[in-house]
């Protein structure tokens, strides 16, 4: 099977015509696929026909599946949902209780699971329903984002972690200074090296970064700011336009991503996978 891509112009984000993902991969097939989601970290499957067993299928010949770490009895789509799926969806049930999660609105930049150990390296995210306007995904290239640091920053961060912080509630910075019993969070290094790449990417957001380990809240606060702008200039970010029958897949160990504002009233409803990553690896740069 030849396939067709097409880079997306943008600092990141390649197309991928002339698929099914309905199909079984051949190994070139996957190679072709994996060394094309290397170079381009984002990828869109346009016009795909995927239930459940067909997306969870795709994800799992880049590695094996995540799990939520949402605990199950907590999530909105229910207990006995399919715990490697999450339904990101505005919908409400006869009470008007969300039946999905990440309902409404604008979302900040953020890596997925970067509050956990063991962060997902994959996201796979599929549109069934999406509102007239808004909902897109903006995504930032972390390799450009850290090769465009001034060298003051990359000698300041050079070996240092900052603190990952997420609760379910959240849509805005976290605030470090409560208490974080009970909530996800979890240092890890401010510059990764990608394990497959060997390429070193700035690994802090601006929804789940907290605060810069060993430094004060003022200071840290000041060092954040400028890495998010830096990441978040518009020549560093693609944002995708969904349309239904989308599928996209990004490497979460190099960039991040974010969701546009969109109507309340209208529905958005999309299904998400990951698989799974590993301990994040402290790039060891030149000072």
């Amino acid at each position: 099977m030849d396939i067709k891509i097409e880079p997306s112009g943008a600092a990141l984000g390649a197309f991928v015509r002339d698929i099914d993902l309905n199909q079984p991969l051949t190994d070139a097939l996957r190679q072709q696929i994996l060394s094309a989601w290397q170079k381009h970290i984002v990828l869109i499957f346009p016009e795909q026909d995927l239930n459940q067993k067909a997306q969870l299928t795709f994800a799992s010949n880049f590695g094996d599946l995540g799990t939520r770490s949402r605990r199950a009895e907590a999530r909105p789509e229910g207990a006995e949902f399919n715990p490697n799926i999450m339904m990101v969806s505005n919908l409400r049930d006869e009470q008007g209780n969300y039946i999905g999660s990440l309902p409404d609105g604008e979302m900040y930049f953020h890596h997925d699971m970067c509050y956990m150990p063991e962060p997902h390296r994959g996201t796979y995210l599929y549109a069934l329903e999406i509102p007239s306007a808004g909902g897109n995904t903006k995504f930032t290239n972390m390799y450009r984002a850290y090769e465009k640091l001034p060298e003051r920053l990359k000698t300041l961060l050079k070996g240092k972690t900052a603190v990952q912080v997420y609760d379910y509630d959240q849509t805005s910075t976290p605030n470090v200074q409560k208490d974080l019993s009970g909530i996800h969070h979890r240092s890890q290094p401010i510059f990764i090296l990608h394990p497959e790449t060997n390429r070193t990417a700035l690994y802090v957001n601006r929804l789940m970064t907290a605060v810069i380990d060993g430094m004060s809240r003022d200071q840290s606060d000041a060092i954040l700011r400028e890495l998010h702008d830096i990441s978040e200039a518009n020549e560093n970010v693609y944002e995708h336009v969904w349309s239904v029958g989308d599928l996209v897949m990004w490497d979460n160990f190099a960039s991040c991503h974010a969701r546009t504002d969109f109507p309340a009233s209208e529905r958005r409803v999309m299904r998400r996978c990951t698989t799974e990553g590993g301990p994040m690896i402290a790039a060891d740069i030149a000072a």
